[in-house]
Formats: C-alpha cells, structure tokens, sequence
C-alpha cells in the first residue's frame, strides 16, 4: 500500500515535456508584449527582411521549447534592440554582432568562466536583477503601451486587465486567448481590413546572409559589448534562478542555457535572424498566463512561423491585430510576476538591502544592469563580510 502511495506521488509530480492544452496556449502570449514591439521595432528601423526575421524567431522558439520542455523563452537581445531601433547599428553590424556574442557566449561556457561568473555573483544581486527587469516592464507597459491608442485604448486596457485579474491562475478559463480575441476584434473593429490582410497572404523564406569579417567586428564593439553584461546577469544567471524557483523538479545547469543561447546566436545571422536570448522575465510571463511545458513554447514560435511564411509581405497590417493596450497589460503582469520573486529575501536585511540597490540601478542608470551586477557584488560579499565580522 505504501508504495502505490509513493509511485501515485512520483506520477503527480513528473510533468510531461510538451503538453498542448488551454493553459499551454494561454502561456503562449505570456512574452508576446516583450517580444513584438522589439522585433517590429528593428525591422523598421534597420528595414531588415520580415520574413527572415519573423520566421528565424519562430524557429528559435521551437527549439528552446522542444529542448528543455520548459517554458523556456528565445528573445530579442534588448541592448541590441534598443540600439538598432536608435539607428546607431545597421542590419550588417546587427548580424555581425548576433555572430559576435554568440562566439563569446561560446568561449565563456567552454572555459568554464560562466560557472565562475554563477558562483561569484550572489542570489540577493540575481534577485536585484530580476526586480528591476520587473519594474522596467511594468514601466513600460504603463507610460508607452496602455496609452498608445488615446481613450479607446484606456478602455481596451481596462477590460483586458479585469480579464486578467479575474482568470489569472484559472486552469479551466486561462486569461490569454480571451485577451487576444479581444484585441483581435478590436482590431478588426478600428484598424485592420480583413480584406487587405487576406490579399497579404503570400508565401516567403528567409534569406541566407554571410556576416563580413568587418560586421562581426564592429558587431562586437557597438552591440555585443554593452548586451554582454545584461546576458550575464538576466539571460543566464537569472533564466537559471527563475527556472529554479518554479521548477525545482527540474533543475537545469548555466551550461546547458548558455550552450543554447550561443547556439541560437551561430545559426541566426545566416538567415537573416536577429540575435536572440533567453530571460527571466519570458519564463515569467509564460509561466504567470499558464505554460507549464515546453508546449507553451512550441505555440508560440508557431505564430511567428505563420507570420514570417505566409504573412510577411503585409507585414504592417498584420502586426495591428496585437494592439498595444492590451501587449501592455500582459507586459505589466510579467513584470508583477518578476517582483514577487524578491519575497525570499525579505527576512535578511543585508540580501533585502542589496535587491533594493541592484533594482534601482538596473532601473535608474545608464547601463545600469552592469553597473548593478557588479556593485551588487561587491556590496553583497562586503554586508556578508561585515555581518560576520560583527557576529564573532
């Protein structure tokens, strides 16, 4: 009797790797309010090929998703967004530098200096990290997307967010697909002729790309310098924290994210695909609107597989049927989800200290996720030195 109790217990606990049901398509959406603005961002500031693009990340899903069944995410490096959709980096330079920091990611993990930078860097400053990645999010959803479409998008937030806030965690009614009818009949309704967008179907592959020697070098210096600090702390060490906190079954070493996060970064460039990352506030996001498998995934690089195949050539009609009011409201909650994390450094002042001075950082300076990681660091080894001085 007591070991069809234990072998019940095992089964309850072993989750399947891709499971396709509601809850895996809600946690579908749960990055999408990340995610969309920054790939469209980049297409039309650098006039990068949408087909390529849109398809090459799709595929980048598949494999993160198919490889740890997790709700494991693939996502535009950020740094490297932001500076793309600033028009300080051309598509060359975006590809050389995907090539560059996919090389670099490579050398750290095979040296073994990526389980360095783990043990060094303390939980308190990863936590840091992950709250103000949260409060960055929240920020955002609340001053750029909610207001984007004047009193029509307030009122389209304001339903999205009660929806939200009444299914959240609802295993039989998930919040996301309602949120995305509801923004898809709002988009119908006032911006999108179905027409036009059925004369856009067309179908496209990616094209094939050759980074230059001179791409890959000025890649590194303009892009992949200022992502590396942002990779290290939230790609990498926080993607590993987050995956530890809500899947303590099944754990996963910095080695096997950093593999593929250089994996995804050598295959990119030649297909006209922008660097890519994992994060933990894509994890967050998937796990918070229902994903528990790597299914969640596999959905989700689905849509963008039939954006860039069949729909790339009406690239601007398609992308309105994910209106912004509503991407911020899914935003703002991946950002709730990546707050709450801090609650376990509540009871020690010295880590409670630290995730306040790395949040504020990461939020309020200039590169400030580098500056946090390493005076996070410091600050951390020295309250640990200190407290102990004072104990003895």
């Amino acid at each position: 009797m007591a070991e069809t109790t234990t072998l019940d217990a095992l089964r309850q606990n072993v989750r399947p790797r891709i499971r396709f049901d509601r809850n895996e398509l809600s946690g579908a959406f749960g990055d999408i309010g990340t995610d969309l603005p920054l790939i469209v961002g980049m297409i039309l500031a650098a006039k990068l090929d949408p087909a390529s693009v849109l398809t090459m990340f799709g595929l980048m899903q598949l494999l993160t998703g198919l490889a740890y069944g997790l709700p494991m995410p693939a996502q535009p490096l950020k740094a490297m967004a932001v500076l793309v959709i600033s028009g300080k980096a051309t598509a060359s330079m975006l590809y050389g530098g995907g090539l560059a920091i996919g090389i670099t990611m490579l050398v750290l993990t095979v040296t073994g200096l990526m389980d360095w930078l783990a043990m060094a860097v303390p939980k308190s400053v990863v936590r840091g990290i992950q709250c103000g990645l949260g409060l960055q999010l929240a920020i955002l959803a609340l001053t750029q997307y909610v207001p984007s479409e004047g009193g029509r998008g307030y009122v389209l937030a304001a339903i999205a967010f009660a929806v939200t806030l009444l299914l959240l965690g609802n295993r039989v009614f998930p919040p996301a697909p309602l949120l995305i009818v509801l923004g898809v009949a709002y988009a119908f309704t006032f911006k999108v002729s179905a027409g036009v967008l059925a004369h856009s179907l067309a179908f496209r592959l990616p094209q094939i790309r050759t980074p230059s020697a001179g791409d890959i070098l000025a890649g590194f210096i303009v892009l992949a310098l200022p992502q590396l600090p942002l990779s290290l702390g939230n790609s990498i060490l926080a993607t590993r924290q987050i995956a530890e906190d809500l899947f303590p079954q099944r754990p996963i070493g910095i080695r096997k994210i950093s593999y593929t996060y250089s994996l995804m970064n050598l295959i990119n460039p030649f297909f006209g695909g922008v660097p890519t990352c994992h994060g933990s506030g894509g994890m967050a996001g998937h796990y918070a609107f229902g994903g528990r498998t790597g299914g969640s995934i596999v959905i989700y690089g689905s849509i963008y597989l039939t954006l860039g195949l069949f729909l790339s050539h009406g690239f601007q009609t398609a992308i309105e049927l994910f209106p912004r009011p509503v991407l911020g409201v899914i935003l703002a909650f991946e950002g709730l989800v990546l707050i709450r994390l801090i609650r376990d450094m509540a009871s020690s002042a010295a880590d409670f200290t630290v995730v306040v001075l790395v949040a504020l950082m990461c939020v309020g300076l200039p590169y400030g996720y580098v500056i946090g990681l390493v005076v996070g660091t410091i600050a951390a080894h020295f309250l640990k030195a200190r407290l102990s001085g004072l104990a003895k």
